[in-house]
């Protein structure tokens, strides 16, 4: 798990060195794109697998995955690395409470407090980029739905099947706003031998480590190492992308990953809830 969270952030940090030559969203469109494209081949989705009756599945399921990471991707590139996560960690934490009981509403608040304090709203904080605060809230609202999707999505398919044709979904949302925001540059060499690594280590590899880690660890112990990957983002922000926080911004942190783990400890939700690009 501790493996896989730091792939996944590091993976995050690398597409960053790619939005100065292709933006946010061309970097967006290579890792959905790469990712599909690897995804496809290793479980081969026939699209006969796509029904009348699963269709709407599919579509929302590709829908919530494209929006949620290009959305959080303008969050990136406009907030500190271990901030952007954190705020969209509300997206499963909000699908948690909502799902529980009517003590929910104290973890809820607590995780309110937090993002108030991330937000420059609070006390002697500095204000960040209130455009990049509405994009990483209006992620963790897609990945809220992604959840959602993802159940249904687990019911109808076997496997990865579903993830896979919902990637392919999700590149082809991505695909005008990318191609429009990165041009001829996409195709660069080193940009798309980038692209291929951020794709990798924020899908599969990252994927089939958690696989691994749920066949030795109870749900509830796996819901709560998640919960921990905005410290993980924090802490490669840091190393790698040299940003700094102070302690305002390491307290909301904090309170949202309380809240986190708050909620799971007294909710017990299913351990699938964090996406592989997540």
């Amino acid at each position: 798990m501790a493996a896989a969270a730091l792939i996944t952030q590091t993976g995050a940090a690398m597409a960053v060195g790619l939005f100065g030559e292709v933006g946010a969203l061309g970097a967006v469109f290579l890792r959905l794109a790469l990712a599909a494209a690897v995804l496809c081949v290793v479980v081969r989705p026939s699209p006969g697998l796509v029904t009348r009756a699963n269709m709407g599945v599919v579509l929302g399921f590709g829908v919530a995955l494209g929006a949620m990471n290009m959305l959080i991707y303008q969050a990136i590139a406009r907030l500190p690395l271990g901030v952007a996560v954190t705020i969209e960690l509300l997206g499963p934490l909000l699908s948690v409470v909502l799902s529980r009981r009517p003590a929910g509403v104290v973890w809820a608040l607590l995780a309110l407090a937090g993002v108030v304090l991330l937000s420059g709203a609070g006390p002697g904080t500095g204000a960040p980029d209130p455009v990049g605060v509405l994009f990483a809230l209006a992620a963790a609202g897609m990945w809220a739905l992604y959840i959602m999707m993802s159940r249904q999505a687990g019911r109808s398919f076997e496997g990865i099947r579903g993830l896979a044709l919902a990637m392919v979904i999700g590149a082809v949302l991505a695909a005008p706003f990318g191609i429009g925001s990165g041009g001829a540059a996409l195709l660069h060499p080193r940009v798309l031998l980038v692209g291929l690594a951020v794709a990798l280590m924020s899908s599969a590899v990252p994927y089939a480590l958690e696989l691994l880690a749920l066949r030795r660890l109870p749900a509830e112990t796996f819901s709560i190492l998640v919960s921990l990957a905005p410290a993980v983002a924090a802490l490669v922000g840091w190393v790698i992308l040299g940003q700094a926080m102070g302690p305002v911004e390491v307290g909301g942190m904090a309170l949202v990953i309380l809240a986190s783990v708050g909620a799971v400890r007294s909710g017990r939700p299913p351990a699938a809830s964090r996406p592989p690009l997540g």
